[in-house]
Parts: structure tokens; sequence; C-alpha cells
């Protein structure tokens, strides 16, 4: 665990932008982005144009490190290259970026109101290949879609018993216990939320270090106190579905959070758009971001 690195993360002016997009999410990211499935012809076509996509906007001169401290990437994103180095080489090297790497295999089909993660039989290889690449932490989610007390007791147990794992071999994991924006009862879920992820704080050692990655909460400041806890880095916000403008104007109502923003990020980019096109509303979108990042 690299001491500076971790200092930045806790007190560093910014948010981190999520480029995590896996199988399942990415026809979807790159319909968005302008390009259907018309546009390729099969998966590996579909994951060379998400590359291209993510390297157009981490090479972009307003990706920087001024306003982002942290990048999540999908495996096979940090397997391959930017200019002749790794992505997460190019992240940390280049731009002093941080390089975070998405571990999770997906979700289950969803029991007690809950979809936790499949099993992950690849972890121990993942953790090795992050750390050879220089990668600074892990993020996984999960999702809560009501107010089950068993489910939520399960999600947060899973989250927490491979947070010890990750922490044991050196990285920082990102802990995303994501509530669904539709919960019919989302406030309440969010209290059951807390009240677990308050007690499995207790069984962390002294020297785990975890992040939390949460969805926008109900009660403005909800999760704000948490961030004193020593056992937390940072806790960062997830858009959740929202559309940025919703996500920046509830984020600032919830003080000493930061983004970690997807879809709310990437929002309005395409492929047909000039660089200058492109980088003017990029630079609009990370400025916006960050703005309720650190209000």
């Amino acid at each position: 665990m690299n001491t500076a690195q971790v200092e930045r993360m806790r007190t560093g002016k910014g948010f981190i932008a999520a480029l995590d997009q896996s199988g399942g999410s990415t026809p979807k990211a790159l319909g968005l982005y302008g390009l259907d499935e018309n546009s390729y012809k099969n998966e590996t076509e579909m994951f060379d144009l998400v590359h291209d996509m993510r390297t157009r906007i981490i090479k972009s001169s307003v990706f920087n490190s001024d306003r982002i401290l942290a990048v999540i990437l999908f495996e096979m994103t940090m397997d391959r290259m930017i200019d002749g180095l790794g992505s997460a080489e190019y992240l940390w090297l280049k731009k002093g970026i941080l390089p975070i790497l998405k571990i999770d295999n997906g979700l289950l089909t969803e029991h007690n109101g809950v979809l936790l993660m499949k099993e992950i039989p690849q972890l121990g290889a993942r953790i090795i290949s992050a750390l050879s690449h220089g990668v600074f932490g892990t993020k996984m989610r999960s999702v809560i879609k009501s107010a089950n007390s068993a489910g939520i007791k399960a999600i947060v147990d899973q989250q927490f018993e491979l947070g010890r794992i990750i922490c044991d071999a050196g990285l920082i994991p990102i802990l995303e216990p994501e509530v669904d924006i539709n919960s019919p009862d989302k406030a309440g879920v969010e209290v059951i939320l807390l009240k677990e992820i308050t007690e499995h704080l207790d069984t962390l050692s002294a020297h785990q270090k975890i992040m939390l990655k949460l969805t926008l909460p109900e009660t403005a400041g909800f999760y704000s106190h948490l961030v004193d806890d020593h056992r937390i880095i940072r806790i960062v916000a997830l858009s959740g579905g929202y559309s940025r403008d919703k996500a920046n104007s509830l984020l600032v109502k919830n003080p000493r959070l930061i983004a970690s923003f997807s879809r709310a990020l990437t929002e309005g980019l395409t492929a047909q758009q000039s660089e200058k096109e492109f980088d003017l509303l990029l630079n609009s979108s990370i400025q916006s971001i960050y703005e309720a990042s650190i209000k």
C-alpha cells in the first residue's frame, strides 16, 4: 500500500471516474456513445470499440489529475494498452490518476430483495494481476432492491468478507452495496444498510482500511458522519441511473461525499463528435461533477 496514494485518495480534491462497464453493460454504453449493435460483428469488435471510447476519454487533455482522483477499470481494460503502456500504468505514470480494478463477476438473481455477487473464483489471480499493474484498489458491486433485513445483512456480509481479503493483499477495496434508486422504500433500505455497515466496521482489524461506494441517499447528509471513521478512507457516491444534473444536485446536499459516476460522466459523449466538441462536453461534465464533489 502506497502511503502517498492513500493520502491523496483520503484528502485530495476531485472525484472518481467509473469506466468499468463489463460484458453485460457494454452494448448499452456503446449505444449511448452513438455506436449501435450494427457497429460491430462480434464480442471482440465490441470490446475493441469500448476500449477506443475509454482511451479517447482518458487521453483527452481535459481528463487530468487536477479534478480526477482515480479511474475504475474493467479487467479487460487493465490488460489492454494505451500508447504502449498498460491502461493502469498509463493512468498513474502519464496522468497521475489512481487506477482501480472492478473485480466482481456480476450478480446473482434476486433473493430476499437483493442481488448478491456471483462467486469470484478468479479473485486471487485478479489481485495478483492488479498488484503487477500498480493498481491502487478494487471495486465490487451488489444491489439492494427492498428493505429486507436478512437480504441486506447478506449483502454487507459478502462485501466485508471479500474486502478483508483484498485489504490483506495490500489493496484498498471499495465496497459497493448499491441501493436501487427505484426501490419502493429506498429510505428504509438505507436505514438498515447504515446499521449493517456500522456494525461490520468493527470486524476490520487495525490495518484494514476500506472505501464505500453508496447510492445518493434520500436524507441529505445521511452517510456524511461515516467519513470520520478511521477505518474508512473515503466515501464515494454512485449516480445509480440519475441524470448528471440530478446526481450533481443530490451530491451537493451530501457534504464530504465525492462522486464516482459512470453514465452521468459520459452522458452526451458520442463517437461522431469532433475532438473539439468531445473535449468541450467532457470538460463541462468533469467540471460540474468536480464542483459538486468539493462543496
